[in-house]
């Protein structure tokens, strides 16, 4: 399983960035997918889960600012983030738990600028 994310950079307070993550090495649509975030200092964190069955979940930091969707056919997660704080900086990782292994991507620095 390997999971690429991208799309992560410097941004201004209230800006927008989109993350994306292309998994390979599994059968994508029958795995629930997260998105984690890890900020200097601190432990990493679930920021949000799009289910195998689409359903979607939030941290309580980032809902109604953050969106996570998925394109089963071409077995990418993305994470749309609007409204950046602060303390949205991290280290943003995709995430899944396949064969009973967790499998993480290398990681996106998002650093939002005050």
């Amino acid at each position: 399983v390997q999971l690429q994310a991208s799309g992560g950079g410097l941004v201004q307070t209230g800006g927008s960035l989109r993350l994306s993550c292309a998994a390979s090495g599994l059968n994508f649509r029958h795995h629930d997918m997260d998105w984690y975030r890890q900020a200097p200092g601190k432990q990493r964190e679930l920021v949000a889960t799009a289910t195998h069955g689409s359903t979607t979940n939030y941290a309580d930091s980032v809902r109604g600012r953050f969106t996570i969707s998925r394109d089963n056919v071409r077995r990418t997660l993305v994470l749309e983030m609007e409204n950046l704080k602060p303390e949205d900086t991290a280290v943003y990782y995709c995430h899944t738990l396949a064969r009973g292994y967790d499998f993480w991507g290398r990681g996106t620095l998002v650093t939002v600028s005050s």
